[in-house]
């Protein structure tokens, strides 16, 4: 486990010095102060995939799918503090032939980051780190609708701690690193949390399969955190924004990382048309999967798993 630690400790130091190798650790002259600033963005996009097939003698079923993606962003900078506010909600579906709309992508998530550094030569900054997420409607496994696998807060995570942050250049490159942060599991759904689901101790039953302690609906952790992110310009009309979280807890198992990537590519076609292809990793040590038991009907555990999801859209964005 603790090889492991190190090896992704190793590629993540490596992963945040990959975009300015050579002022990462120098202080630099900054230009002068000009007082605070506030900046305040909002934005909204809309993708859409279709297919249609009309005597396609290969075969093809009719489908659409499209995804809202919500955006706004309220900054404040001085001579010594930063304050760093944003809240991000991604919805989408898609809808086959012969088939009931489905969920493709949920996403509710609020960040809040507050630093301060007492020289203005500096790139490093004593910060704050707030986030939380969770999604807004039931998820199911497919065909099955009749019992959802998550619901809103089913899970919710929420992190909250204090690090050092590197930021010559916040929205382009950040580097930060907590040796104590809270992570806390919310399962406010009282079926999913007496199965113990996303990691939350499950209920105690008897002989008779009635409940004699619930499941518990909020679990807590502490443990380091170290992030990185990069937003780099690989061509005219080509961004690709690189984010990686790397969490450890200290109590439980600790080596055991989880993992959090996203590798965004924007392509800008003009003003208000662009393509958008995404890809997102996860890994959660608590988060189990399950498997056939050899008794019908029921399942055992089958440890956790890495999680990917990849998506590919071309629709309008806009600022407002």
């Amino acid at each position: 486990m603790m090889r492991s630690l190190v090896i992704l400790v190793f590629i993540f130091f490596y992963s945040a010095s990959f975009g300015q190798p050579n002022w990462l650790f120098i202080k630099e002259k900054k230009s002068e102060y000009t007082g605070p600033q506030w900046i305040y963005e909002n934005r909204a996009a809309f993708l859409i995939n279709e297919a249609v097939f009309v005597n396609w003698n290969a075969g093809g079923t009719n489908s659409i799918s499209g995804i809202i993606d919500l955006k706004t962003k309220l900054n404040y900078k001085d001579k010594f503090f930063v304050w760093n506010n944003d809240a991000h909600l991604r919805y989408g579906v898609n809808a086959q032939e012969d088939q009931e709309a489905r969920k493709t992508d949920d996403l509710f998530e609020v960040n809040s980051n507050l630093g301060y550094h007492s020289d203005d030569r500096s790139n490093w900054y004593y910060m704050a780190r707030f986030n939380f997420r969770t999604q807004l409607t039931n998820g199911y496994k497919y065909p099955n609708t009749d019992e959802p696998i998550s619901k809103f807060m089913a899970p919710g995570y929420v992190f909250f701690g204090g690090g050092i942050e590197y930021g010559r250049n916040m929205e382009e490159l950040s580097f930060y690193f907590s040796p104590l942060t809270l992570k806390g599991t919310f399962v406010l759904d009282e079926v999913l949390a007496n199965a113990g689901s996303f990691g939350v101790r499950p209920a105690e039953y008897d002989d008779e399969g009635n409940i004699l302690v619930p499941g518990e609906q909020f679990r807590k952790e502490f443990g380091i955190l170290l992030t990185n992110s990069y937003e780099m310009k690989l061509a005219k009309n080509i961004d690709v924004k690189n984010q990686l979280s790397l969490y450890s807890d200290y109590l439980n198992q600790f080596g055991n990382i989880d993992v959090d990537w996203r590798l965004d590519f924007n392509f800008k076609v003009n003003s208000f048309v662009k393509a958008t292809f995404g890809s997102h990793l996860r890994y959660d040590d608590d988060v189990k999967t399950q498997k056939p038991s050899e008794i019908e009907g029921e399942f055992d555990e089958a440890g956790a798993k890495v999680q990917w999801k990849q998506f590919l859209g071309i629709g309008i964005a806009f600022d407002f």
